[in-house]
This record gives structure tokens, sequence and C-alpha cells, in this order.
């Protein structure tokens, strides 16, 4: 059987399934004080071939996960995914704005997660808003958390603007939520330790639970339906305790990934 990366297709299935029960197990651990949402799991999918989403979706996943815009749309449009009518697909990478009409034109495009300035909320409301769909396209508005500079995400200061310009301009456009990243640049003096960068990005998990708060109350929100995206392979039953209605998993349940 040909191989991608370390996982064989049938390791593919079992793995998903395992993700699903430990997102389950994650789930009923949960504070009661939570919102009851439950999380949704998304197949982080970059550098994958096509075959490796027919497997996972085999076994019971909808909702896949992309950052590059040309590779999304490859993808979607291959005959073999398009044949998938209920597939949903989610954008996870940074988004320029001369991209958004390209993105808009994917099939089955279900949320941008990454929308972190008015001038491309704005872009990507009008790049939608010319497709005549029938429905708003959901998006996240990405923070972050870290404050790092190589990584993208509007500020905790920026945050309530930004969701509140897209609420009341961007007619196209639906506010589902807010995203987050983890550590970029673990300190690895310390050890190439799992537990150690789990619990750097709890941190930045923490600070995604406090802005939702702060927005939802400001803008008069409710809290059930503001979403939080955060947590990935090395940490997402730990985001999931946190609140996390939406995690990316992507090395688990594909294997590692070769250089783009």
């Amino acid at each position: 059987m040909k191989r991608f990366s370390s996982f064989t297709m049938d390791g593919i299935g079992a793995a998903v399934r395992t993700v699903i029960s430990r997102v389950k197990d994650a789930t009923a651990k949960r504070s009661n004080e939570l919102p009851s949402t439950v999380p949704r799991l998304v197949a982080v999918s970059k550098l994958k071939p096509s075959e490796c989403i027919i497997e996972a979706y085999q076994h019971g996943q909808r909702h896949f996960g992309e950052n590059y815009v040309q590779e999304l749309i490859e993808k979607s449009n291959d005959p073999k995914l398009l044949e998938l009518k209920d597939i949903k697909w989610h954008f996870i990478g940074h988004l320029q704005s001369n991209k958004c009409n390209n993105l808009a034109g994917v099939p089955n495009l279900f949320i941008v997660e990454t929308v972190d300035s008015v001038k491309l909320a704005n872009t990507l409301n009008s790049s939608w808003g010319k497709k005549n769909k029938p429905d708003p396209l959901n998006v996240m508005v990405q923070v972050n958390t870290s404050q790092e500079e190589n990584k993208s995400g509007c500020s905790r200061d920026q945050c309530i603007e930004l969701v509140k310009h897209i609420i009341s301009s961007c007619p196209h456009l639906k506010f589902s939520g807010l995203m987050t990243i983890g550590e970029f640049n673990h300190d690895w003096s310390q050890g190439e330790n799992p537990d150690f960068v789990c619990v750097l990005s709890l941190g930045f998990y923490k600070m995604l639970v406090q802005c939702r708060k702060v927005v939802c109350e400001s803008l008069g929100l409710n809290v059930e339906d503001v979403e939080l995206s955060m947590g990935m392979s090395n940490d997402f039953e730990e985001a999931i305790l946190m609140g996390s209605t939406n995690v990316r998993v992507g090395s688990t349940i594909f294997g590692a990934r070769q250089a783009k």
C-alpha cells in the first residue's frame, strides 16, 4: 500500500476515530460553567493528497482545514473531492486581501478563521457579496494572543472594534467567534517536551477566553454564540477543557508533514 508520511490509509481511519473519542472524553470532563457547545474537529489536511482526505471522510470526518489559498482551490475542485457534497472547508492560514476573490470561489467553503483587520474584512465581504450566495460567510477574528511579531492576528485591544465592524458593516459576513494559535517560538533549551509546549499554548488560550468575555460584554453578545478556535495536535484536549469549540488537528490524524 502506498504510504503518505508515516501513516497508511488504514492508519488515518484509526486516527480519526481515536481523535473523535478523545474529543468526546475531554468534553465530558469540562466544567459545567463552560458553554455547552460540542467541539468541532477540523482535520488539518494541508500538504496532504486528496486520497488522505477521502480516507478521513469515509471514517466520518467532514470539516477540513487548509492553510494556503492555492492548495485549497486545487483540492476543493478535485473531481474526487467534489463528489463529497457535505465536505466543509476551513481556511486557517494567513489571508492576503488580494486572494479574497479566489478564496470566495472555493466550493463548500464553510468558514474563514483568520480575519485580522478591517481592511481584510471589507475585502472578503465584497468578494463574498459578488458571489450572490444565499447565506453570509462564517468568519472568525484571529487574535495574536502571544503578541509575536511573526504571527498574524489583531491585538487584543483591536479585537472589539474589529468584531463590531464585521457585525455592523459587513452584511455578507457572519461573525462566528475568535481564533488563536499557540506559541511558535518555543524555548527548545527546555527540551522537546510536548508538555512544555502545551503549557505555553494554554496561557495564550486563557487570554482568548478572557478576550471573548470582554467582547461579549462590550457588544452585548451571548457567550454561547461566540466560538473559540484553539487547540492543535499537541494540546487539543487541554484546550477543550478551557472552552474551545473548534480544534484543529493535523499530524495526529495524517502523520508528520513534509516541507512545502
